[in-house]
């Protein structure tokens, strides 16, 4: 479950993928599109679910028992806003990434408590959180200033 700080309004219009571009959806439903990090001159390619409407945010990654090393969940917001995350039925450790508007790291939250009700907030503005597996952010040498970029459309 998420726990946003602010009103989560127009979540569901405001990241569409592009044509073309969005995988099949997962086994949960969700469009999946791919999403790379530009890290120290490195590229680290993932794919990540998108969590655009406030039911999908709320459930986020709830209840799965594994998270492939290149696979996540992305939760889009527009505007950007601060926000907060918790961990309520949440049975693996996540890195959460939050991605400022200009699609660089402001922060990550690394190894978050699996079933935790604590706030992990973002701390300022975000466009954006990326989960992926715990530990994968030190893993790949992930840090606050690296771009991300995924393609979620006007």
């Amino acid at each position: 479950m998420r726990l946003a700080l602010l009103p989560l309004l127009a979540v569901a219009a405001a990241c569409q993928p592009s044509q073309g571009v969005a995988l099949e959806r997962s086994a949960a439903g969700l469009d999946q599109v791919p999403l790379t990090i530009e890290s120290r001159g490195k590229r680290h390619a993932f794919i990540v679910e998108i969590a655009r409407t406030p039911q999908e945010q709320e459930l986020g990654l709830m209840n799965r028992q594994t998270l492939g090393p290149d696979r996540g969940m992305i939760f889009p917001y527009e505007p950007a806003q601060p926000v907060a995350f918790w961990m309520k039925n949440t049975l693996i450790p996540l890195d959460m990434i939050f991605i400022r508007p200009d699609g660089t790291i402001g922060s990550i939250a690394a190894d978050t408590v699996p079933l935790s009700l604590e706030p992990v907030p973002s701390g300022e503005p975000i466009e954006a959180v990326l989960e992926i597996a715990g530990g994968r952010s030190a893993e790949l040498g992930l840090s606050a200033g690296d771009k991300v970029s995924w393609t979620h459309g006007q």
